[in-house]
This record gives C-alpha cells, sequence and structure tokens, in this order.
C-alpha cells in the first residue's frame, strides 16, 4: 500500500466523503476516487463501508498490512525440502475453503502450514490469524481464535459472531493448529466460521480430519529419503557442531532407521555434537532394532517414541526431573513460571533449560521475554514420566498455585490485565483451572475469580460469567460463593440478561443467608429488586410487583440498617419499587436514595439513586433536570472501573441515559457528544446494536440522515442475530429511522421502519405509551416537510393527547402545531402557548417556534431567529429548510413552500 493510499485508508476510517478527502488531502476528488477503487482491489472488499472498518480496525492512522497473519509464529531454522506439499497445499487454498493437514506427529506439519502461510499473503489481502490450539481447552476454541485475531466479545452476541464479523470483510484465512484434542470443538467453530463467512478459508493440521463438508485432506508424510531427509540431518548437525562430518552412508542408514521423520531427525541431531553419526547410529541401535519388521504411521510413531526415550535416558538426573516437569504447562512458559511450578532455583532451572534446548527437548521462543514451550508429542512422553515418577499431584499444585498468583498480579495492574499479557497466558490459566477437580478449593477458588475479572477486562463476557460461576463452585466457605454468585450476576448484567441477573443475585442473597452474613443478603436481594423496576425491558418474563415487596421486606429484614451501603442499596431499591409500574421510581424516595449513596462515597451506587432521581424527573416532565442529572452521573464515570464487572452495568446505563436525555431536552450538541462517548466506550461502544440505537435520534435530529441509516441497518442487523432479544431504547431509533425515510421522501421505508416498533418493544412496560407522542411527531415532522396536510387536524389532537412520561411531548407539539398553521387551523394558534411552555424544557421547540410565529405573522425577524437557533444547535437539515422559506430563495411565483 501507497502512503496516499494509507491516507485515503484513514480517512474513510472517518466516514469522510470523496470530496472531504480530496480537500483534506489537497487532490482532486478523480484522484481520491483511484485510490478508493485501488484499496477496493487489493482488500477484496465490496464497498467503501467496508474499507471504512477495515481502517477503524487498525486505528492510528496505520496502514493495514496485506495478508499479513496476526500469531504467525517465526521460524528458528531454515525449512528442508517439501517444494511439491506447497504447492499442493497452495492449490488447494487458493481453490477450497477448508484444507486440512493431516500426518502422525513429528512429521513438520505446523512448519508446512507456517511456511504456506508466508507464500499465500496474495491469496488473502486481509490476513487472518494463526491459531495455535496445542494448549488450548475443548472450551476455548473461540476464545484463542479471538486471542489470535484480536477482537473481544459484545454483549449479546457470542464470541463466534464477533470474529466472523472481522473475518468476513474479504478474503482472510485462518488457521487451526493441532486440532487433535480438541477435535469436536475446533469442527464445530470451523463450521461455523466458514457459513458466516463466505470467503474465509480455514487451514487446520492434526492428526484426523475435521470431517466436514467439502474438506480436502492432503496426508503429509515423512521426509523423502536419500534427499531431503538427509539434508535436514547435515544441516542440523552443523548447527550443533559447524565442525561436524558424517558418512553419507551412516547419515542415510540413520534417517532410514529413523522413518524420514523431521521430529526425530532433529531431535537426533542434536546429539550429533557429543557422538557423531556413527555414534548415534550405534547409541540409537538397542531402541530401532525394536521397529526392525515394518513401516507405517504405527511404526513410524513408535520410533519417534523411542528417539524421545532414548534422548531421555541420555538426560542426566537433573534434566530428566526438569522435562519431565515441564510436562505441566501446556503451552509457552517463562522462567518465573518454570522456578515456580518446577521447583527449581532460577539461575539452576535456567542452565538446566539451555541444556534441554541444546537437545532439541524444549523450544526456545526469543522476544521481550523468553519464553520456552514443548512440543506436543515430546511434552506428551514427558508427561508419561512424571507420571510414573509419582510427583503429578505436586506439580499440580504448584501449577495451580502458580496460575492463581499469576492471576491475581494481572489483575492488580492499573488496566486489569487487559490486552496481550493476558493472552499470553490466558490459556495456561484456564488449562490449571479446567485440570482442578470438583468440589471446595480455596486455590481454585481464587484463580476462578481472578480468572472472572480478567475475561471480562478482556470482553471475553461469557466466559467471565463462566469462570465467577465456577468460582462458586470452588468456593471454600458460603461467604465466598455469595461473593461468586453476585460476580456472575454483574457479568449478566453487562450482557443485558438481566433475568438471569436477577436469578443469581437471588443465589448471592442464599449463600449470604447460609453464611450468617445479612448484610450481604440484604444488598444482593436490594440489587435484585432494583434491577426489576430499573431494566423491566430487558426482561424475557415480568417480575410481578408483589415478590419484588416480598424480596424487599426480606431484604429490609436481613440487614444492619444503620451500614452505610445497606442502607444506600436498600433505600435506592425502594425508589425503584415504589409502585407497580416499572420504569416509575418515586422522587422523594430518590432522593433519599441519593443522600444514602452519597455517604457511601460509591459510584456507582451514587449514579444508580441519580438514575432513580432522573428517571422520575423525566417522566414527569422536567427534560432539563433529568438532562442535568445525566451530567452529573457522567461525572462520576471516571471513578468507576470500566473493568470490573460491579462498574459496568452502570456505565453503560449512563451514557445511554445521557444520550437519551441529551435529545429529550433537544440539546442537539450535547446528544452529539454524548453519541461520541457512547461509540468510543470500550464496551458499549461494541454491543451488536445498542450503540447505533442511542446515536439514531441524535444523528436524525441533526440531518445526518444517510448516516442514520446507516446505522439503522446496522443496529436491526445486530439486533436480528442477537435473537431479537427485548432492547430498551431501540424503539425510540425505530420511530426516528421512520423519520429520517421520510424526510427523504421514501414513503414505503418509512412505513416499514413503523412497523418494526412492536417488534423491538419487549414486555409491557410504562415506556411503549410513554414513546406514543414520538410516532406523533414523526408523522408530524414528515407531514411538515412534504407539504402533506391532509391530516392535520387529527395529528393536532393526537399531540395533545395526555400521556404521562413522555419525554418526545415537546417534539410531538412542536410539529402539529406548524402543520396546523400550515393548514389554517383556527385551533392551532390556541395551542402556541404550550409550545411556548414546551420551550423552557426542550431546545428543539425553541428553535422551532420562531418558525411557527413567522408563519402566523410573516414577521422575518422570527424567521431569522429560528434560522439562528436550527444553526446554533446544529440541526443542518431544519436550518437548510427554514433558510428556502426566505423570499430571496423562493422559485418565482412560489409564494410559500410546504
Amino acid at each position: 500500500m501507497s502512503a496516499r493510499e494509507a491516507e485515503v485508508l484513514a480517512l474513510l476510517g472517518l466516514r469522510l466523503s470523496n470530496a472531504q478527502m480530496a480537500r483534506r488531502l489537497h487532490v482532486s476528488v478523480r484522484t481520491i476516487e483511484g485510490h478508493v477503487s485501488s484499496l477496493l482491489r487489493k482488500y477484496g472488499v465490496a464497498g467503501r463501508g467496508a474499507l471504512a472498518d477495515l481502517a477503524e480496525t487498525v486505528g492510528d492512522g496505520a496502514p493495514l498490512p496485506l495478508g499479513r497473519l496476526a500469531g504467525l509464529p517465526r521460524a528458528r531454522t531454515s525449512f528442508i525440502g517439501r517444494a511439491a506439499e506447497r504447492d499442493a497445499v497452495l492449490t488447494a487454498l487458493r481453490d477450497g475453503r477448508l484444507v486440512t493437514l493431516l500426518g502422525p506427529g513429528g512429521v513438520g506439519k505446523t512448519r508446512l502450514a507456517i511456511v504456506v502461510c508466508e507464500d499465500a499473503g496474495p491469496l488473502f489481502p486481509l490476513g487472518g490469524a494463526f491459531v495455535d490450539l496445542a494448549p488450548v481447552g475443548a472450551g476455548f476454541v473461540a476464545q484463542a481464535a479471538a486471542e489470535a485475531l484480536g477482537v473481544s466479545e459484545r454483549p449479546q452476541q457470542p464470541l463466534e459472531d464477533t470474529i466472523a464479523e472481522r473475518l468476513a470483510r474479504g478474503r482472510s484465512l485462518l488457521v487451526l493448529d493441532n486440532c487433535e484434542h480438541v477435535l469436536d470443538a475446533a469442527a464445530d467453530f470451523a463450521e461455523r466460521i466458514l457459513s458466516a463467512c463466505p470467503d474465509t478459508t480455514i487451514l487446520a493440521t492434526g492428526r484426523e480430519r475435521l470431517s466436514l463438508p467439502g474438506e480436502q485432506v492432503l496426508h503429509i508424510g515423512p521426509l523423502p529419503l536419500d534427499s531431503d531427509a538427509e539434508r535436514l540431518f547435515t544441516e542440523r548437525a552443523l548447527a550443533a557442531d559447524p565442525a561436524a562430518a558424517a558418512d553419507p552412508a551412516v547419515v542415510a542408514d540413520l534417517c532410514a532407521r529413523l522413518d524420514g521423520l523431521p521430529l526425530a531427525i532433529e531431535l537426533a541431531a542434536a546429539r550429533s555434537a557429543a557422538l557423531g553419526a556413527s555414534g548415534l547410529l550405534t547409541a540409537l541401535g538397542d531402541y530401532l532394532r525394536l521397529l526392525a519388521g515394518g513401516r507405517g504411521p504405527a511404526i513410524r510413531h513408535r520410533s519417534l517414541r523411542a528417539v524421545i526415550g532414548w534422548s531421555h535416558d541420555l538426560l542426566d538426573e537433573e534434566e530428566r526431573v526438569l522435562w519431565r516437569r515441564l510436562s505441566a504447562f501446556t503451552g509457552p512458559f517463562d522462567m518465573a513460571a518454570v522456578s515456580a511450578v518446577c521447583d527449581v532455583d532460577p539461575a539452576a532451572g535456567a542452565d538446566v533449560l539451555g541444556r534441554l534446548v541444546d537437545k532439541s527437548l524444549v523450544m526456545h521462543l526469543r522476544g521481550p521475554v523468553s519464553r520456552w514451550r514443548m512440543l506436543a508429542t515430546i511434552r506428551a512422553c514427558a508427561a508419561e514420566r512424571l507420571d510414573l515418577s509419582g510427583e503429578r499431584a505436586e506439580v499440580r499444585h504448584r501449577h495451580l498455585a502458580w496460575a492463581a498468583a499469576t492471576a491475581a498480579a494481572l489483575e492488580g495492574t492499573g488496566d486489569g490485565g487487559s490486552g496481550e499479557d493476558f493472552d499470553t497466558v490466558a490459556a495456561e490459566l484456564r488449562a490449571a483451572l479446567a485440570a482442578t477437580p470438583p468440589g471446595p478449593d480455596p486455590v481454585a477458588y481464587r484463580l476462578a475469580r481472578s480468572l472472572g475479572r480478567l475475561a471480562h477486562a478482556r470482553r471475553f463476557l461469557r466466559e467471565s460469567q463462566g469462570h465467577y460461576e465456577r468460582a462458586a463452585g470452588h468456593a471454600p466457605t458460603a461467604s465466598d460463593a455469595a461473593v461468586a454468585w453476585g460476580g456472575a450476576a454483574d457479568c449478566a448484567q453487562v450482557m443485558h440478561d438481566t433475568g438471569r441477573a436477577f436469578e443469581l443475585r437471588l443465589r448471592s442473597a442464599a449463600a449470604s443467608h447460609a453464611a450468617g452474613d445479612g448484610n450481604a443478603q440484604a444488598i444482593a436481594l436490594a440489587r435484585a429488586v432494583e434491577s426489576a423496576g430499573r431494566f423491566p425491558a430487558t426482561f424475557r418474563t415480568e417480575i410481578p410487583h408483589g415478590r419484588l415487596d416480598d424480596l424487599l421486606r426480606e431484604a429490609a429484614g436481613a440487614g444492619d440498617p444503620a451500614d452505610p451501603v445497606v442502607a444506600a442499596h436498600l433505600a435506592c431499591a425502594a425508589a425503584w419499587n415504589a409502585g407497580p409500574c416499572k420504569l416509575a421510581p418515586d422522587p422523594m424516595l430518590g432522593a433519599r436514595a441519593v443522600e444514602a449513596a452519597r455517604a457511601t462515597a460509591d459510584p456507582v451506587l451514587i449514579s444508580g439513586a441519580l438514575d432513580a432521581l432522573r428517571t422520575a424527573a423525566a417522566t414527569s416532565g422536567r427534560l432539563r433536570e433529568a438532562h442535568r442529572l445525566s451530567g452529573e452521573r457522567l461525572a462520576l464515570l471516571p471513578r468507576m472501573d470500566a473493568g470490573d464487572p460491579y462498574s459496568a452495568p452502570e456505565i453503560d446505563d449512563v451514557h445511554g441515559g445521557a444520550c437519551a436525555d441529551a435529545v429529550a431536552a433537544g440539546d442537539l450538541p450535547a446528544a452529539v457528544a454524548a453519541a461520541h462517548r457512547l461509540l468510543a466506550d470500550d464496551l458499549l461502544g461494541r454491543h451488536p446494536y445498542l450503540p447505533a440505537a442511542k446515536v439514531i435520534p441524535a444523528l436524525v435530529l441533526t440531518g445526518d440522515l444517510q448516516e442514520a441509516l446507516r446505522y439503522a441497518v446496522t443496529m436491526w442487523d445486530g439486533w436480528r442475530r442477537a435473537g431479537s432479544p427485548p432492547a430498551f431504547g431501540m424503539p425510540a431509533a425505530v420511530h426516528f429511522t421512520s423519520l429520517a425515510h421520510g424526510l427523504l421522501g421514501d414513503r414505503e421505508a418509512s412505513e416499514r421502519w413503523r412497523g418494526r416498533v412492536d417488534a423491538v418493544s419487549g414486555i409491557p412496560n410504562p415506556f411503549r405509551t410513554q414513546i406514543s407522542p414520538l410516532a406523533c411527531f414523526v408523522d408530524a415532522a414528515i407531514a411538515v416537510h412534504t407539504g402533506d396536510l391532509s391530516d392535520a387536524a387529527g395529528l393536532l389532537e393526537r399531540a395533545f393527547q395526555e400521556v404521562p412520561g413522555a419525554r418526545h411531548a415537546p417534539y410531538a407539539h412542536a410539529a402539529a402545531v406548524e402543520l396546523a398553521v400550515m393548514a389554517g387551523l383556527p385551533e392551532a394558534e390556541e395551542r402556541l402557548p404550550e409550545v411556548e411552555a414546551d420551550t423552557r424544557e426542550n431546545e428543539w421547540a425553541g428553535a422551532c417556534l420562531p418558525r411557527i410565529r413567522w408563519r402566523l405573522s410573516g414577521d422575518p425577524a422570527e424567521l431569522e431567529a429560528s434560522v439562528r437557533e436550527w444553526e446554533r444547535l446544529g440541526a443542518r437539515f431544519e436550518h437548510a429548510r427554514t433558510l428556502l422559506l426566505r423570499p430571496d430563495t423562493r422559485p418565482e411565483g412560489v409564494s410559500r413552500p410546504w
């Protein structure tokens, strides 16, 4: 990619038009069009939107490398032979969707895959990832792929879907290496990706086929004798001893006895410096003699095991002990881990580890921090030696203790252990936990809780919840179990699975009761009650008010009201459960909740209490007060830890509430700013549909109609992929999408979107009624701008129907009165004082009012006042349409447009 193309790609990520990019780069629009066309060809994507998505994933203006495979291992040695196999694999990748390299351990499947990937870049311009499954458990194949690709899970969207979105942008390659021990999980994952990503190819390696339709299987055999096998031995022997010289006939005999297996040859060559080729042949004789009389895969596997066994027998005792203990690690490890798990002094361990590397029994992975690993075949043999030694239980315990300490250290870092640090050790930590038998275990409990926090920080949300639930199973006490169930509930809340969160909080309360901790029981019950009253639209089944009353009484009876935290939680739950209607907190109880919450200095508690006041203000028509309270909540965000599941649901709600309140108050600059903050949020910004739902109203009101419609498609598709769950906030977005289509003159699309409102409204709640004035506003606004006066009287009547708690009533009032004035209805002027009253709560109404007065009086000063107000608000569509009302902009012979 050229430097100019990189600049164009970065600007596409900012969603600039060709004309805007041309002005920014001081080139012609035609030049920009040429660069965009070139980028489309290079990356193999269908449109500029896909290029913009790609640019956003890179960030910082960095060019997106063509054909780069994330996680591709760097070769440490030269690659010998396999020319025909390389061509065959490349051809298969060019023509097929799923290619599997099949062969026994040690035959060189992984190394061949790496070399082919280096050659295959032009075939896959969008790159992909190399995923090493050797250290991965069956339940974490998707996480391993996500770690390699650098993607995270989104609430209400399976991780596999996020991975598919990343891979579905164009021609990409996903390598699944070492599938044999997770065969079913790898096959399921591969099938899902192939179904969702028509331009993605998967290259798998293993000892068994994945058995999926369309799979092309290439059998990888040993290196041919009398050529490549001998070359490999000679090169590796010279690497071990540059002065080495061997009789070609001896080398040929040795390679034949080793069946041409690359790993066996490399292990033998590593010993050549000490024994020479002839000495190797003699020393290996007893082992290899057992294999005489047959050939084939089973014999080859036995020959490899023989060489590994022979290599082991040549080790001194210190080397044997460390080698077998290293089998506790499923993947790469550093020196600190070796010292802790293998119970060796770091200096002495480094010396022994170096000797094992020299003998090719351990691989050294160079990087900023030195790490080592064992090949799966060698590790399996070492694990057998560990079992025979009787040390397995002791080493496993040390491995678990190391994992718990490592996870706790990552958890204590400033970023919660997110990113590369966690990805480096995640598979090892998961393996340590998976190896622990069920039942109480304090070390496993600590590891599971830390993994819950770390996975959440890494945005593996379902994994995080699973770790907290597993922690509850390992909890040494009922009190510990209560904490773990509470963490699981927070995770469910983050994913908007509020029904599950409610039940998990009840489990936490039950465990607290068993522990005799009345305060913890009260808090868990109060949080369950609060969630049911505060987030009813995301429950699939409504919780009856009577049950919530009973739970709140139980909470009050269990906890100490003198405890500030208990008192604050009880006060907040009482405010949200003040009556049988959900989303209808009592303002006086809300004020008490805020006072109680401030005494705790907990920003999450304070924000939840402020939300009760804010909701009460909004539903009583005090829109500016609700907007102000949202500002207070925004100011609390820096004190909340986004990496903690306890804070995450509140952070989510603060952003969404700030956006909705700014729109309700007609403060469009604040609405746009809130929308940008929401989209930039680490967690909420990646949600499959909620960010779009929150942003669409602000975009429509500011006149970015086409951009709003792009977000609408994203919202609708994401919501459908998530299983069409109840989605608070989507009905408003659907109405505004209908408005955008109507303003653009597409009546059919406008009606189609209007018909989707009921589908997204969820269980019955007050918001379904409260949003009815928005439907009236949509109809009236479209009628104003299209000049359709046929239903002016009906819309005026609808606009002023009493709807308690309606936040969009000022919009409906202003649009309907303007339409009635245009239609010459005498009752329109009678309603003008109500629009004037609305201006105290809604700035949109304040900008519309002088235009209405101009329509009544013809006073040009009123029209100019409206122009200025629309410009101040950033309402570009309304500003442009109002400018057209000036006499000097009207077409000749037209007295008054629309």
